[in-house]
């Protein structure tokens, strides 16, 4: 990985280095890239950072995409229109990166390809998934242009993320399966989460709830949920929250009062704290949230809740079936 960012910051030397970048993807794999944005957002001080959902970049690319632009572009087998985002970002003069699982027109495409572990697999390292991937590529950027204080303390909680994962899979099991249990007859189930955690809420939403088990989830962030959504809850509604570890942790837990006095039985909480997070080091583990729950929400609660449904996630009703 540095050894990638150092041949990549070397390219761009002479012409003005490397000031901004742009994570392009789409769907889950757009979600995923949500913990570099976080961290760049916080962390970085002169790189500008900008997540593009891939259809977007394509008809209508930012003006500062150049080359003194790093594109990083994630599909697992090569989605159309992620590939024509990669192609438009190397015509605009960008270093494009391409995570990848399987060797696609977007491995042919950009300069620099890295291949991930699908987030799906049980065998699959929870480090060397592509939002892991994506979060390494961004600390390394920070630390090789303006220097990174969590760097080595982030490294060593990689180290551990996979047996974190392991642990908390364990532990949620059981749990997922009286979860599902309460909600296979739910026409909706509203997802909540906020500041880490919302890449995670996202990809629950439309990737599980909505692709894989075709039950309508709207995504609530819990910043927002005072200024509209809340209208909605009665004790009848179901809702999913996490509560991320970090700084937006009090909007959470404002969340989860007005849930628990208002809302019902059908109010569900997972606490980044129940999965282990706090094993790894409080200077970064807030930017850890993301890559904790989405592997424990697809591998463990959509399982439990296709089982419960009896509704293989593997079944589509449109998608790679129609023209679209």
């Amino acid at each position: 990985m540095r050894e990638l960012i150092k041949n990549i910051l070397k390219m761009r030397e002479q012409g003005g280095g490397i000031n901004s970048v742009v994570w392009i993807a789409a769907g889950g794999s757009f979600g995923g890239f949500y913990p570099a944005q976080y961290f760049m957002d916080r962390e970085s001080v002169g790189i500008r950072s900008q997540m593009y959902t891939s259809n977007e970049f394509v008809f209508a690319p930012p003006k500062y995409c150049g080359p003194n632009t790093l594109a990083v572009v994630c599909s697992m087998r090569g989605t159309p229109e992620t590939c024509e985002a990669a192609r438009i970002a190397k015509e605009l003069g960008a270093v494009t990166v391409g995570l990848y699982v399987q060797e696609s027109l977007l491995t042919e495409v950009c300069d620099f390809k890295l291949q991930y572990q699908s987030i799906a697999l049980d065998d699959s390292s929870q480090d060397q998934v592509n939002s892991s991937i994506g979060l390494k590529l961004a600390m390394t950027l920070l630390e090789e242009t303006e220097g990174y204080a969590g760097y080595e303390d982030a490294m060593a909680g990689f180290s551990i993320l996979d047996d974190i994962y392991r642990k908390a899979e364990h532990y949620a099991t059981p749990l997922a399966q009286k979860w599902a249990g309460e909600n296979s007859d739910r026409k909706t189930i509203y997802v909540m989460g906020s500041g880490p955690a919302m890449g995670s809420t996202y990809i629950f939403s439309i990737c599980n709830i909505m692709e894989m088990l075709q039950i309508d989830s709207p995504t609530v962030n819990c910043c927002e949920f005072f200024h509209g959504p809340f209208e909605v809850l009665d004790k009848s509604v179901s809702v999913f929250l996490l509560v991320a570890e970090g700084r937006t942790r009090p909007a959470d837990e404002r969340a989860i009062r007005f849930l628990k006095k208002y809302g019902g039985e059908q109010v569900y909480i997972l606490d980044a704290k129940e999965l282990g997070i706090n094993r790894i080091k409080d200077s970064v583990c807030e930017y850890f949230n993301h890559l904790i729950f989405s592997p424990v929400l697809n591998n463990v609660y959509m399982r439990a809740l296709s089982h419960a449904t009896k509704k293989d996630y593997n079944t589509r009703r449109y998608m790679w079936k129609v023209e679209y």
